[in-house]
């Protein structure tokens, strides 16, 4: 963590983005808890748990196309505070689901949720390399996995046992007032970056883009490896194994919030330990244990305790992935198409997330286990492993160090 600190003392923008970022995805994971808990009560099928995990991803694949060209005309700061103002006023609007009628105005106001919470993730994830060296790119990308993987952790275990002691009612309110804290300290901060200055439109910048992608292939695969992380989008799974195996043991919202927060666990320890391991020639060994920690995972889940061991496992892998594949997409484009790459790189992500989350439904719905289920999750991966060992292979991949 040493080298952490000393890259947030020598940067001190980016230290007070970081500190935002943890108080806004706390908050953006913060309602998750408390949505499946309701769903559960309610006593839904699987496709409608599926749906609404699915719809977390929807709102920022539709959003893509358009999102990273305004990104490249307008100043961050602006953008950045309209987004998180948004979040909070749908939160807030959440404590009106009461019953199974209310699920139409569930999913509108979960869909405009993580539209902002994913329009504000692109925003941030292109501004980091205007504001930063190329040296202290990936340090700054480890980090910021590490501190959603903390958010994720302190937002899933924290909001399980608010549910369980306050009520539904009573997190969505909390996490309102979470967000609207993060709104005032990022409405003090001074962010000022140099943006390409185009008179292109909308629609031109779009075409640009896929002219630039065509040019460099390259580009276009690191994309779609990146993609395969969204295969572990496990909230449907998640809330399907605590109806199935836990309910019995343990309440609803312990359940969700102590499986989350072990996964988390990985999730933080993993980048600290494997990154100076990493590179591009050992990358497809971390595909391959991701594969090899899900199979894991299936084999155990029937039973609470070993499946929180094997939760901490199969995190510890996935955040290595996500901040290298990342890091490996941001250092090998032109700086002039950051935010509109980005943003078809997150429609990507999220595209393969979202198609989980209701393959996981569906496949629930026709008597497929849950076991079954996360063994063919784990298979994703070993072909992501072969389909790396290719890029490596045949495509000019600089390497991120």
């Amino acid at each position: 963590m040493k080298t952490y600190r000393k890259l947030l003392a020598n940067e001190p923008l980016l230290k007070r983005l970081s500190g935002i970022q943890l108080i806004v995805y706390f908050g953006a994971w913060f309602s998750n808890v408390a949505i499946y808990t309701l769903l559960l009560s309610m006593h839904v099928s699987a496709e409608i748990v599926a749906f609404t995990a699915m719809i977390h991803f929807a709102s920022g694949i539709i959003q893509a196309p358009f999102s990273g060209s305004i990104i490249d005309k307008v100043q961050p700061k602006k953008l950045m505070l309209w987004l998180i103002f948004l979040e909070m006023s749908t939160t807030f609007f959440l404590v009106f689901i009461t019953e199974l009628a209310d699920l139409w105005l569930l999913y509108i106001l979960i869909f405009i949720k993580m539209a902002a919470a994913s329009f504000y993730f692109t925003s941030e994830m292109s501004l980091l390399p205007k504001i930063l060296s190329a040296s202290n790119l990936q340090k700054a990308n480890e980090l910021h996995s590490i501190i959603w993987s903390l958010s994720y952790t302190l937002g899933m275990a924290v909001s399980g046992f608010v549910v369980y002691i306050l009520g539904v009612k009573m997190a969505f309110i909390l996490d309102g007032f979470i967000l609207m804290a993060a709104f005032f300290l990022f409405y003090r901060i001074d962010i000022r970056v140099e943006l390409e200055e185009t008179q292109e439109n909308l629609l031109v910048m779009m075409q640009d883009t896929f002219t630039y992608l065509k040019k460099y292939p390259h580009a276009m695969h690191l994309m779609f490896l990146h993609a395969f992380v969204g295969l572990t989008a496990f909230d449907a799974l998640v809330a399907l194994m605590v109806d199935a195996y836990y309910a019995s043991i343990i309440a609803t919202s312990l359940a969700l919030g102590l499986l989350h927060a072990s996964r988390a666990i990985g999730l933080v320890i993993g980048p600290v330990l494997m990154r100076d391991w990493v590179n591009n020639k050992r990358l497809v060994y971390i595909f391959i244990a991701q594969a090899l920690a899900i199979w894991l995972w299936a084999y155990v889940m029937q039973n609470f305790y070993l499946s929180i061991v094997a939760s901490v496992v199969v995190g510890f892998f996935t955040t290595t992935l996500w901040s290298y594949t990342y890091t490996l997409l941001q250092k090998n484009i032109d700086k002039k198409y950051y935010g509109r790459i980005v943003a078809y790189n997150d429609m990507l992500f999220l595209s393969i997330a979202a198609f989980t989350s209701y393959m996981i439904g569906y496949l629930a719905t026709l008597t497929y286990s849950l076991g079954f289920i996360t063994f063919l999750i784990g298979l994703g991966f070993a072909f992501g492993g072969i389909y790396y060992r290719w890029i490596y292979k045949t495509q000019k991949i600089g390497d991120v160090q």
